[in-house]
């Protein structure tokens, strides 16, 4: 069985995280990671027991949400709340940073931003990034599946080619179906 790598699997814990998000503009979710650990994770939305822009619409000031924390910081947060350190860290975000969490990320002393996104990607936090020597690397997407029958599905398929060749089925169909199958199936 192949394992999905590092980054895709740190990237899948910020996509599955920014579900939990309450932002109606953008969800995002954000995993801080040291030493291949998770040590933290956030999503865009409002302060513990506040009104959440699903319920009551977004507070929109200067043409940003005021109501909501996003997930790079909430998960910095997290971190201060329980007594984790984040220096040195990682952090893997399905957007790049806005500047505020920019700047909040090297205050935290995270050495490496993983994104999945551009997003409005601002020009001053991509030179504080680089001033303060913290990495960016964006991450490629590859879908995650959870498919508990992936298997059996794939072998149900298999047979039917097999017996599809058995009744002398055209070679040219069939080498077409095995591709799709192939392509259905990539790993």
């Amino acid at each position: 069985m192949d394992r999905i790598s590092w980054n895709q699997y740190f990237m899948a814990q910020s996509h599955l995280l920014a579900l939990r998000s309450t932002c109606t503009r953008l969800a995002v979710g954000a995993t801080i990671v040291r030493d291949k650990r998770i040590i933290a994770g956030g999503y865009n939305g409002s302060i513990t027991g506040g009104e959440h822009c699903v319920d009551e619409g977004c507070y929109v000031i200067d043409n940003h949400c005021v109501r909501t924390i996003h997930a790079e910081m909430n998960a910095i947060l997290q971190c201060a709340k329980f007594g984790v350190p984040t220096s040195e860290a990682e952090i893997y975000v399905t957007h790049f940073p806005c500047l505020q969490c920019c700047k909040a990320i090297i205050q935290a002393g995270i050495k490496t931003v993983y994104y999945a996104q551009d997003y409005k990607n601002h020009p001053y936090g991509i030179e504080l990034f680089e001033k303060a020597g913290v990495k960016t690397v964006q991450v490629a997407a590859e879908k995650v599946s959870f498919d508990d029958s992936m298997q059996e599905k794939r072998e149900f398929i298999e047979d039917l080619i097999h017996e599809l060749e058995k009744s002398g089925k055209n070679q040219d169909v069939m080498k077409s179906y095995k591709e799709k199958k192939d392509k259905l199936f990539q790993k």
